[in-house]
């Protein structure tokens, strides 16, 4: 095996989060503390920078400053910058693997380090692979990242957590807003997801002892029906007016069509428009009851939501940063650091390695038990997955009323 060097490079790929720089911190204060990495550097952009050779050292801008190590680790974003690059094929574009690893030899890297979701675990999977058929001694390891929770292996995603305390939150203040009046109403509020509904299911935590959350819950995990949906509302105008419905974003009716294909809306070619799933609801409900509809859609503020992020989530994303570091240097590559929940009372998580070429491009569904029989609403069961995830609060530092956070400089 031919072997670069000792040092180290970390990147961060696809959507921000509030806690995909506590992962960053968790690799970096690692690597800070091994005798094994020389210099840690950090991807502007992820991939595509590194191509550009735009670079951070990281150690030299941390060693010795753990003020800002602890203020990146609750900054929310992707601090170093992201992208979104799909590797090719080596077999399509083999001169990309041979620039690549041109620049990694160049650097004397030895150590690999991605931070993302399912396109970044496919980057660590092709990277590694390459690595192993050319014999070259790197150590590819990746960390997973986000707010969807749909990564297979680890029992879930950190940058989850966070997200789903802001949905539980906002829609538990979404209700107190919508309870203040007699008439009948239903507020529709569209939450991400467009593969899995994780974060819609999170509403459900809303549901509090001062709190209802929301009435209804669709998931696209199974099929919606429009005549179903107005005979939930109906039942739950029996209890009070106000209704208060939680729909993902790629809920799909049952034809296999997104909700949010609206034919009334199309291009010049006679091709229906993605618009809101919330928005297409409101409007099908308004003609259908005549009552006041409002549809809100939560947007991207679910992902970066820091100053009401879970301290469950930001501790678990830094555990899982410093992990990947310590199986890289245990030898491990071509595999994804993941959380696994220990068989044990309370809740405790632990560390395991994940072979990441089962991981890459492959969804994680919400499983059916956690949804009710009659798919409105989750059950129990799902809740007791979800609730720990969202326990605990972080100590936010504030300058004239606003959360502080790191920046790095642009190069």
């Amino acid at each position: 095996m031919v072997k670069y060097g000792n040092n180290a490079v970390v990147g961060q790929s696809g959507g921000p989060t509030a806690a995909i720089n506590a992962s960053l911190c968790g690799v970096i204060s690692a690597a800070l503390s091994s005798k094994k990495i020389g210099t840690l550097y950090g991807m502007a952009n992820g991939i595509d920078g590194f191509l550009n050779e735009k670079l951070y050292d990281l150690t030299s801008v941390f060693t010795d400053n753990e003020s800002d190590l602890e203020k990146l680790k609750l900054t929310p974003g992707a601090a170093l910058g992201s992208c979104r690059f799909k590797l090719p094929s080596e077999e399509s574009d083999p001169q990309f693997y041979e620039k690549l690893f041109d620049l990694l030899k160049k650097y004397e890297i030895g150590y690999f380090f991605y931070i993302g979701g399912n396109d970044s675990m496919d980057t660590t999977a092709k990277v590694s692979a390459y690595a192993a058929k050319m014999g070259i001694d790197i150590k590819v390891v990746g960390v997973p990242k986000t707010v969807d929770n749909d990564l297979c292996g680890t029992d879930h995603t950190p940058g989850f957590g966070s997200a789903a305390k802001f949905v539980a939150a906002v829609c538990a203040e979404i209700r107190r807003d919508t309870a203040v009046y007699k008439q009948k109403c239903v507020t529709i509020a569209e939450i991400m997801g467009r593969d899995a509904g994780w974060l819609t299911a999170a509403s459900a935590l809303a549901k509090t002892e001062s709190s209802d959350g929301p009435d209804l819950i669709y998931l696209p995990e199974l099929p919606f029906s429009y005549e179903q949906c107005f005979e939930d509302i109906e039942k739950a105008w029996n209890d009070h007016p106000d209704v208060l419905i939680a729909v993902s974003e790629g809920v799909k009716l049952e034809n296999g069509t997104y909700l949010g294909a609206d034919s009334s809306n199309v291009d010049k070619f006679g091709h229906a428009q993605l618009s809101g799933a919330a928005k297409v609801l409101e409007k099908k409900v308004k003609e259908h009851f005549g009552c006041k509809v409002r549809s809100i859609e939560l947007n991207t503020p679910q992902r970066c939501a820091s100053h009401i992020s879970s301290l469950t989530d930001i501790n678990e994303s830094f555990g899982v940063g410093r992990f990947a570091v310590g199986a890289a240097l245990d030898g491990n590559t071509g595999v994804m650091a993941g959380i696994v929940r220990c068989d044990c009372d309370g809740y405790r998580s632990d560390h395991k390695c994940f072979n990441v070429s089962e991981i890459a491009n492959k969804v994680k569904s919400v499983p059916r038990n956690y949804i009710n029989e009659r798919g409105n609403y989750i059950t129990d069961e799902g809740l007791a997955y979800l609730r720990p995830l969202i326990i605990g609060e972080c100590n936010i530092t504030y300058k004239d009323g606003i959360p502080q956070h790191y920046i790095f400089p642009k190069i």
